[in-house]
């Protein structure tokens, strides 16, 4: 039986349509975004059978192009389709950042950052400078790859800054291991960075490392 066929409570648009996003299941959210299944399978069945597949909606998420089209159902055009939705996701988290509302939320901003650094494969270190009234004024990813013998990156920073004529800056950078937790040489990073900028009156408001879905915070720690 066809989902046309199944009662109108349980077909996931319909469902979505009552009761909102959050109540549907990862495989109903993806069966929406699939549209049609396969021959013998609906496309509830297929988002089930994908999801076992890849382990989890992250995993499938996060496939790159030839592993996601080996999958069965798939293929280039959805894995577009994905991206095109990926990205969007990530715009509309940054887009309070981009058109200059001060960040008078760390939840904001900690979503921003976790969409746009958890997923990398390497380690990614970000720059937002900010002005008088911590709006976004600019933002930069400066370098990739382990934070130790950075010893030039403060005096980059330096530079950026003065370009951008910033008041105020947030650091952050991922650990693609998963595990926020930072470093000896996070923390001998950024006291040179903050050292770096108090010469030139700039603030550091924080240093965000980002996890697996957990983000560590250096100024809810008192480390700044």
């Amino acid at each position: 039986m066809g989902i046309k066929e199944w009662p109108a409570a349980e077909r996931p648009r319909e469902k979505l349509l009552q009761k909102g996003p959050e109540a549907l299941s990862d495989a109903e959210l993806l069966a929406i975004f699939l549209r049609t299944g396969v021959r013998g399978m609906d496309a509830v069945a297929l988002a089930r059978g994908l999801l076992n597949e890849h382990g989890s909606l992250r995993a499938l998420l996060g496939a790159d192009r030839q592993a996601f089209c080996r999958s069965h159902g798939l293929g280039e055009a959805k894995f577009v389709q994905l991206q095109a939705v990926l990205e969007m996701s990530r715009r509309y988290l940054g887009e309070p950042l981009r058109r200059g509302d001060p960040l008078t939320s760390p939840l904001l901003t900690r979503d921003y950052l976790q969409a746009r650094l958890r997923d990398r494969e390497r380690e990614v270190f970000l720059l937002l400078l900010l002005d008088s009234q911590h709006r976004v004024v600019h933002d930069e990813e400066l370098f990739q790859g382990t934070l130790a013998g950075a010893s030039v990156w403060p005096r980059e920073i330096v530079r950026i800054v003065i370009k951008h004529n910033a008041a105020a800056v947030i650091l952050a950078h991922n650990h693609p291991s998963g595990v926020a937790e930072p470093s000896r040489a996070d923390r001998q990073l950024t006291e040179r960075i903050l050292a770096a900028l108090a010469l030139i009156d700039v603030r550091v408001l924080d240093h965000l490392v980002i996890g697996d879905g957990i983000t560590v915070s250096f100024a809810e720690r008192g480390w700044l």
